[in-house]
Order: structure tokens, then C-alpha cells, then sequence
């Protein structure tokens, strides 16, 4: 039996969905292609139609992955867009669900390990972030010229101290679960404090 594009279509996307997904709860290497194509209601041997390789897919996934953004917490009445992202991210709730969250605290360290192609889908993935998040930070819409060298540093600063953050909190989260509350809360009170001069 023929399938149509669309439905061809429809299947490539959700073999990524699913592996996008899975190898943020699980790591690149706790998943199979087996554990991704069962996941998206496919057969086994389904997958190399849509990708060359694994790895292939792997890159493709990790690429889609970072579609994701920083959502606003929602009812963080009087909280300005910087704090409220901050307490989004740093919260219980992306803490506990890695996939559906951000792929550097899930991934990072595979991606510097993979090296090559996914480490470049990794550097345009989180320079992209680096703009979003000072974009954030300075307030500016996307139309808006870019960042400040200023917006751009502060960022970086803090979203890597966030990533961190987010890290530590899960490998510490089921050995000593408030000491993994008390990393989250005391960098939502540290990141949405105003910045020196603001």
C-alpha cells in the first residue's frame, strides 16, 4: 500500500517529535531506534526511509529541540517578561520534565561528546537563545535591531547560570529533593533580581 506525502510527511515529523522528546528525558544514549519509532505508532525499519542515519536523526531532533523557548509563567501577575521566564525555567516543573524542556540542560554534555555536526546544531541553537533572551532582557520585539554587546553578556550570564542551575537541581532532585527546591528558588530570587544600575 502507497502512502500519500502527506501522510510520508506527517510520519517524518512524528518519528523527530518522538525522538526530540525522548532523547531529552533519557540522553542520546538511552535511546534506541527502536524506543523512538514505537513511540511514534511506526515500524522499526520505517526510519531509514526518512533519515540517512542515525545520526542524521539524531541531529534533526536535537535541531528541532530548540524550537523550544523560554514560555512566560503563566498568572505571574506584576512580574516583568525577564522574571517571569526565569521562574518558568527554573521551576519544579521543567525540572521534572526534561522532555519537554530545554535541550542544553538535557543534552549539553552528549552534544560536546558527539562533537562535530551536533555540536554545530548545538552552537546555532544556543546563540539563538543568547538573542532571544537578551532581546528578553532589553525588551525589544523582533523587528527591533539587535541586542546590546551589554544585553547580549548579561544573557549569556544568565542563562548559563540557569542551565546550571537546572542541572543541579535534577541530579539532586530525587537524593535530596529540598536541596534541589532550594538551588531552584534561590536562583529565581538571585536571576529576577534588577541588574546593578537598572
Amino acid at each position: 500500500m502507497k502512502v500519500s506525502k502527506a501522510q510520508t510527511a506527517e510520519n517524518r515529523q512524528g518519528i523527530l517529535d518522538a525522538a526530540a522528546r525522548l532523547y531529552r528525558e533519557r540522553g542520546l544514549s538511552g535511546v534506541g531506534v527502536a524506543d523512538i519509532t514505537r513511540d511514534a505508532g511506526l515500524t522499526h525499519g520505517g526510519l531509514y526511509r526518512h533519515f540517512a542515519s542515525k545520526d542524521a536523526l539524531v541531529r534533526e531532533a536535537c535541531a528541532l529541540a530548540f524550537d523550544w523557548s523560554i514560555p512566560a509563567l503563566e498568572g505571574s501577575e506584576g512580574d516583568t517578561p525577564l522574571a517571569s521566564r526565569v521562574a518558568s525555567y527554573l521551576s519544579p516543573v521543567h525540572r521534572d520534565r526534561p522532555g519537554e524542556g530545554c535541550p542544553v540542560a538535557a543534552l549539553a554534555v552528549d552534544a560536546a561528546r558527539a562533537g562535530g555536526g551536533l555540536s554545530e546544531v548545538f552552537a546555532q541553537g544556543i546563540e539563538r537563545n543568547i538573542d532571544r533572551f537578551a532581546r528578553v532582557i532589553e525588551g525589544l520585539a523582533p523587528a527591533d535591531s539587535a541586542p546590546s554587546a551589554q544585553g547580549r553578556a548579561r544573557a549569556m550570564a544568565m542563562l548559563a547560570t540557569m542551565v546550571g542551575g537546572l542541572v543541579l537541581a535534577r541530579a539532586t532532585a530525587d537524593g535530596r529533593p529540598a536541596l534541589s527546591d532550594e538551588i531552584l528558588a534561590t536562583l529565581r530570587e538571585q536571576l529576577a533580581a534588577p541588574s546593578p544600575g537598572a
